[in-house]
């Protein structure tokens, strides 16, 4: 999952402390601590954001006098740091933390992560969610998603989408296309008219995620599988991958992503959108309730990225229980209010994807829309999830190499050597 992200040097330490005692019904794993430490990486105005608001806030009634500490992170901070953090006393409780075999993998297979498998079946985690949404939740010994462990509880899921101006393409007088030819059709409309058509983050995730889909236009589920799960070799200069990093270097020729969004971070790519500067944007539905909450001087939609059967996405982000976490016990209670029906309703009437909502309890239509939306793809089979996760530091080498298709300094090919170097040198690391 990726979200809005900002790097920091040093930990941020905005907490707010709340009075306390042990909660649950479980005697043991640190029921009777005195404080539960939480780390998430979510703005407050996000659905997430304010669905978690509102656990601490049930979580505290239901544990009077335990002490509560939040603080918020950015999501590069614990990208870059969670292994050294979790190998140190100052571990929190309970936090947000990225899945994929690169992330949440790594950990657990370096036991820096609690097994969830018992909370998760004692809880009924694993009849909420979906067998594709357990994807992300369970790992190998090897780290690898799938089968395994629970090591991780997504309480939403994610995908990405086309957002869209449509106040720009009425200008224009255009048709939400349906089909890849139809989009760049678009999209050449607007070069005509000088208008740059893609807000595109290339400094962090955005970009990426465009190479992955163009990719996807030609893949089936077994390239995924083959690709994500190491069911088979991949090659990187097969027909997927080629045209993925070939295309994506097309529409920066073309016009339709500018030079100059190497550098633009994700936070200032949706600041753009906002603010009208670009007719299209490409991410994901984390970004859905921020914008139902924050445009206001046009009229925005939404629409699958056109052609494609598979869309990056999956469960969302992971709560998971560090090792050396001092108040288990409290940390499986919060889980639990967020998989609660209050909670997950809360998530889908704010504009997030709840794993575990009552429809009939999703009251604003755009964001009904944006759940049956997600649920048709998940139940379709047609979540891809995210490039970066098959190996470990993939999501830098990704960065770094859609930002020299972006600035012109790699050709297609030489892109898809470098980022091909350390998935198989990871792959022989598994002795796979």
């Amino acid at each position: 999952m990726f979200k809005s992200r900002a790097v920091a040097a040093v930990l941020l330490a905005t907490s707010l402390t709340l009075a306390a005692c042990g909660g649950g019904d479980s005697a043991d794993e640190g029921a009777d601590a005195k404080t539960l430490t939480l780390w998430h990486y979510e703005g407050p105005t996000s659905a997430m954001g304010i669905a978690w608001n509102k656990a601490i806030e049930l979580f505290k009634s239901s544990h009077p006098g335990v002490e509560v500490k939040f603080e918020e992170k950015g999501f590069e901070q614990i990208q870059q740091n969670a292994q050294m953090i979790l190998n140190s006393d100052s571990a929190p409780d309970i936090m947000e933390y990225n899945k994929g075999n690169a992330t949440a993998g790594l950990l657990s297979k370096q036991g820096l992560l609690t097994d969830l498998s018992d909370e998760a079946t004692k809880r009924g985690w694993d009849t909420k969610l979906s067998p594709s949404l357990q994807t992300t939740a369970k790992y190998d010994e090897d780290g690898i998603m799938g089968s395994g462990k629970f090591y991780g509880v997504p309480n939403y899921g994610e995908y990405v989408m086309v957002y869209y101006n449509k106040d720009l393409f009425d200008k224009y007088k255009l048709a939400v296309p349906t089909t890849l030819d139809e989009f760049t059709t678009v999209m050449d409309t607007f070069v005509k008219n000088k208008v740059t058509p893609l807000a595109v983050g290339g400094a962090e995730y955005p970009a990426q995620q465009i190479f992955y889909e163009l990719a996807l236009s030609k893949a089936d589920r077994a390239f995924v599988d083959d690709y994500q799960l190491y069911k088979n070799k991949v090659d990187f200069k097969g027909p997927q991958l080629t045209y993925g990093a070939q295309t994506f270097a097309d529409w920066v020729g073309k016009g339709y992503i500018s030079n100059d969004s190497a550098g633009i971070k994700a936070e200032d790519m949706g600041v753009s959108f906002t603010q009208g500067k670009f007719p299209i944007l490409i991410s994901g539905s984390w970004w859905y309730g921020r914008f139902g909450e924050e445009i206001k001087n046009f009229e925005w939609g939404s629409f699958l990225f056109p052609g494609n059967t598979l869309h990056p996405g999956s469960s969302g982000n992971l709560w998971v229980i560090p090792e050396k976490s001092k108040a288990k016990a409290l940390a499986y209670d919060f889980i639990d209010i967020t998989m609660s029906p209050e909670v997950q309703a809360l998530l889908g009437n704010s504009g997030g994807v709840p794993v575990a909502a009552d429809p009939s309890q999703i009251t604003d239509p755009k964001n009904k829309e944006l759940v049956e939306t997600f649920n048709k793809i998940s139940t379709g089979d047609g979540l891809a999830f995210y490039p970066d996760w098959p190996a470990p530091g993939y999501y830098d080498v990704l960065v770094a190499g859609v930002q020299g298709l972006i600035n012109g300094s790699k050709t297609p090919d030489a892109f898809l050597d470098e980022i091909a170097k350390p998935y198989q040198e990871n792959l022989a690391d598994l002795g796979k």
